[in-house]
């Protein structure tokens, strides 16, 4: 089937957007018998004989071949939103969310359902998709305002308001390839959340610059929230989707799980995100003595009653392919490209022997003070003087939302990733401490 949007406008009754039985399936190739490359003869004589196949009769059939693998990207979605509403999409890696905003974005088709769209729709999916090294910040707020449907008109109105808002005032008539990278994306994400549509499609633009420009972005969403547009909003970070939106729904596996209340949809990622071992690959060199083949994260019951901060246990499954005598493990957790707190087995003294074999190398954590989110985490083993392996690839530990100071509130972006226990009193005459 396929998929349908029309320009009708939002003030006719019913859903702004209706998804029903969407379904993505794609075609993954497999290498048999070997590593081998294809070749220009090779694709010419597959296009010969699959021509030979239609004019025998046989090209309606779908034959299965070693070499290829159906992977189903969306399985049987539906859902609709009414204009105002702010939906927050959560899932892992993979879970099919980029390719369900993609196919409402119509940058591709769906193989099965149809999604109904009305008004004008802005996606900000590969931000940055249309600037040319080669032109100035300037000229490129004018042909990536053009590219995404902006009029002449319609950008000089916002020129003023769009440079000031990526903060590049100063680098405006340089061309854009001598950027740096936040300053470029930073530009990007300007031009295209001045726009004024009747949907706004975003996907994962908190990755964008330094915390403070993040904190902007979200503003610029809640602002256009407020101005009565829907929104899908699809990110790892729970605190901005519990911020933002007012219901979301959780993809696993290309389906979705749930969806309803924001609360209860973090809660449930969380769940799925935290249970079970991430797997890792092994690192391509042989020689190594050892490596990290697994990760698991696992969120323990508090520890005393009103605790904020959660306790979690750390596990690291490494692989030792000989003997390793003082081996010494560690992890990182980062937010935003910086270090929050890195926990190292030799910080305390502590170092393993590992003789041949698995192992599980446990670290637990008391209260580790973390928002509700997703933090990359970078994993390390080692020796004393020596790195053996050194984890960076996407591993994630998903922090669930917890409870907030008696008093309701918790930080916003703005006010950093920590949650910290403490305590405000008013001194008074002889400096005898009273409660404030």
């Amino acid at each position: 089937m396929s998929s349908e949007a029309a320009r009708d406008s939002t003030s006719v009754p019913g859903p702004v957007i209706a998804v029903e039985g969407i379904g993505k399936r794609y075609t993954l190739r497999h290498q048999v018998g070997g590593a081998r490359y294809l070749a220009l003869r090779d694709l010419l004589a597959d296009g010969v004989r699959g021509a030979a196949r239609r004019l025998g009769g046989r090209g309606s059939s779908r034959v299965a071949s070693p070499d290829r693998e159906e992977f189903w990207a969306l399985r049987d979605v539906s859902f609709s939103l009414q204009a105002g509403e702010r939906l927050g999409i959560v899932g892992r890696n993979g879970a099919g969310k980029s390719t369900l905003l993609k196919i409402l974005s119509r940058v591709t088709a769906p193989t099965a359902g149809r999604a109904r769209l009305r008004g004008r729709v802005a996606s900000l999916l590969e931000i940055g998709t249309g600037f040319h090294p080669e032109l100035t910040g300037r000229e490129n707020v004018y042909l990536n305002g053009a590219i995404l449907g902006m009029r002449r008109a319609e950008i000089q109105r916002r020129f003023d308001e769009i440079v000031a808002f990526a903060g590049v005032e100063r680098f405006l008539d340089t061309p854009v390839k001598h950027y740096s990278s936040g300053m470029y994306l930073r530009l990007a994400f300007a031009v295209a959340a001045h726009l004024e549509p009747d949907i706004l499609v975003v996907d994962e633009v908190l990755a964008v610059g330094d915390v403070q420009f993040q904190a902007k972005c979200l503003g610029r969403m809640s602002e256009a929230a407020s101005e009565g547009r829907t929104i899908l909003f699809v990110s790892h970070n729970m605190t901005a989707v519990a911020q933002l939106c007012t219901r979301a729904i959780v993809l696993d596996g290309g389906a979705v799980t749930h969806d309803g209340d924001v609360a209860d949809a973090v809660r449930a990622y969380v769940a799925t995100a935290t249970h079970g071992q991430t797997a890792l690959a092994p690192p391509d060199a042989a020689q190594r003595p050892g490596y990290v083949e697994g990760f698991t994260a696992e969120r323990l019951a508090p520890t005393g009653p009103g605790q904020r901060a959660q306790s979690w246990r750390f596990i690291l499954t490494v692989v030792a392919r000989q003997r390793i005598a003082g081996a010494i493990a560690g992890l990182g957790i980062d937010d935003g490209g910086r270090r929050l707190c890195t926990l190292a087995s030799h910080f305390l003294g502590t170092t393993f022997t590992l003789e041949p074999g698995r192992h599980r190398l446990v670290c637990e954590v008391p209260a580790l003070p973390l928002k509700a989110g997703s933090y990359p985490v970078k994993l390390f083993l080692g020796r004393q003087y020596e790195a053996i392996h050194l984890v960076d690839a996407p591993v994630n530990l998903e922090v669930p939302p917890f409870e907030a100071f008696h008093s309701g509130l918790v930080p916003d972006a703005e006010q950093g990733p920590l949650v910290v226990d403490h305590a405000w009193t008013l001194a008074i005459g002889d400096g005898a401490p009273r409660d404030a």
